[in-house]
């Protein structure tokens, strides 16, 4: 009887859902022009054909990656502006859980979507857009909390929602400059204290 041969040019099965994540974790720690196709597919475990043909290309891939850290690592603004009494409260929780998360061992220091692709080559011009769309978004979010706080009597009618967000989104992403260069939780920390003090002019009702 004759024996089948296997068939040629036929991919390595492979869990494409831990290959997204280990893609992750090498953008997170390289950023995304720092991290080759080879890093890539030696993290994932597979060929650079499996690579095209599952993600398409790298930058599809990157914003696969970048949605998968949306989901499963970088709930704490949400979670904190959600939870807290007053805006104070979520803005402060916001920037501690933050930091707390920045620095947690085992995983790459900072946050992706600030570090990935701050600087790079016009042809990742798009990367870098989608990124500080992210960011804007983040910055809404605060806003919204605010104006909620305004809403509700804890904020001064007077303040300014979006000059506020700004602001705490800036402390927020040098939080995580500040992480990738290795500054210790307690730092980061004293950092968030400080931001706080700004609250009272900026936002507290007279």
């Amino acid at each position: 009887m004759k024996k089948t041969q296997p068939e040629r040019g036929r991919p390595r099965a492979f869990d494409r859902d831990v290959a997204l994540r280990r893609a992750m974790e090498v953008f997170w720690a390289q950023g995304y022009e720092g991290a080759s196709v080879g890093d890539l597919t030696a993290a994932m475990g597979i060929e650079r054909p499996s690579l095209y043909g599952a993600f398409g290309c790298k930058e599809a891939l990157f914003r696969e990656a970048v949605e998968l850290y949306g989901r499963e690592e970088s709930g704490a603004t949400g979670r904190a502006l959600a939870r807290e009494p007053t805006a104070r409260a979520a803005v402060a929780a916001m920037l501690r859980d933050n930091a707390a998360v920045y620095v947690e061992p085992g995983k790459p220091p900072g946050c992706l979507v600030v570090l990935a692709a701050l600087v790079g080559t016009p042809e990742s011009a798009p990367v870098r857009q989608a990124l500080a769309e992210r960011r804007a978004r983040v910055r809404a979010a605060i806003a919204a909390r605010v104006r909620q706080g305004m809403a509700e009597g804890d904020v001064s009618r007077d303040a300014d929602p979006d000059a506020i967000a700004a602001f705490y989104g800036t402390v927020l992403h040098g939080l995580s400059l500040q992480a990738r260069d290795g500054m210790a939780k307690e730092d980061l920390l004293a950092i968030c204290e400080a931001a706080m003090a700004a609250w009272d002019p900026l936002a507290a009702p007279s």
